[in-house]
């Protein structure tokens, strides 16, 4: 047979011209569709039913990743072999990796999360990085969280920054969009979990925190902004202000880093039998 050749080699073509728009947000919200890019956000999302809509991938990648292609046409998703040229158009890489995916938006309603009875969720409040939402949203995923929560002041979930900072992550667990913070705060509330503001200069140490036991029960984790962490309206909401002790000289961790911490405190204590305590000498 021979070799197989692009079928799209032109970034003017209608199909490409619409898919490079989906890089910008008014557009996404327009049509609710997102890029993936990469073997790994393509394969996350070709495993979800009626989420990847369409794939474009070169003929080295289609060749390379044959089982993802094979995995999008099973869902019914639209393959094209396009040209390198067309699909550095539609990415937002320097490098592109051959792959690029239009998903349908994920996002899940509110009220689901909380019916739901989550024990480990992320809020994310006013964070405006997209590379830290999509980090955070990864390091909820791994810690075994059950939703994350993205304020109304806070980044675009679909940013392509924040798709790929989360490596797959965004396909892995709910997560709600532009939802007022009071109202995150409150509903999780209702639903018996206990809200803890993590913020360098919270008035509780996670490590008391731990070794009191107090954390082993349904938790939410409230993160601020990057720069000037959270605002004391924000603070008020909490049921306690946190701080992630800082043992040696650092001056602070990023958002990301601490969010890890904090994260995979609560997922160890939920786990442990009774909590997490101290550990004393017999």
């Amino acid at each position: 047979m021979p070799p197989a050749q692009p079928e799209l080699i032109s970034p003017r073509s209608p199909r490409v011209s619409a898919a490079r728009r989906l890089a910008r947000r008014n557009f996404r919200g327009k049509e609710r569709l997102f890029l993936a890019e990469g073997p790994q956000a393509v394969r996350e999302a070709g495993a979800q039913p009626d989420v990847l809509v369409e794939l474009f991938a070169t003929v080295e990648a289609a060749d390379r990743y044959a089982d993802i292609i094979g995995r999008a046409r099973d869902t019914g998703a639209s393959v094209h072999l396009a040209s390198d040229e067309v699909i550095a158009d539609i990415s937002t890489t320097v490098t592109p990796q051959g792959l690029v995916g239009v998903c349908r938006f994920l996002d899940t309603p509110f009220e689901e999360i909380l019916a739901a009875r989550p024990r480990l969720v992320a809020v994310l409040a006013h964070v405006r990085d997209p590379g830290n939402a999509g980090t955070v949203l990864r390091c909820a995923d791994a810690a075994g969280a059950d939703a994350v929560v993205l304020t109304d002041a806070s980044v675009d979930l679909y940013n392509p920054k924040a798709v790929r900072a989360s490596v797959g992550s965004l396909f892995h667990l709910p997560v709600a969009v532009g939802v007022p913070v009071e109202r995150a705060v409150a509903g999780l509330k209702d639903a018996g979990v206990r809200i803890l503001a993590a913020d360098g200069a919270g008035e509780h140490d996670l490590d008391e925190e731990l070794d009191k036991g107090t954390m082993g029960g349904p938790t939410a984790w409230v993160f601020g902004n990057e720069a000037w962490g959270l605002p004391t309206e924000t603070r008020a909401l909490a049921d306690a202000v946190v701080r992630v002790p800082i043992h040696g000289q650092a001056e602070s961790l990023n958002l990301a880093t601490a969010a890890a911490v904090c994260l995979y405190a609560s997922a160890r204590a939920q786990r442990a039998s009774g909590g997490c305590r101290t550990v004393t000498e017999s």
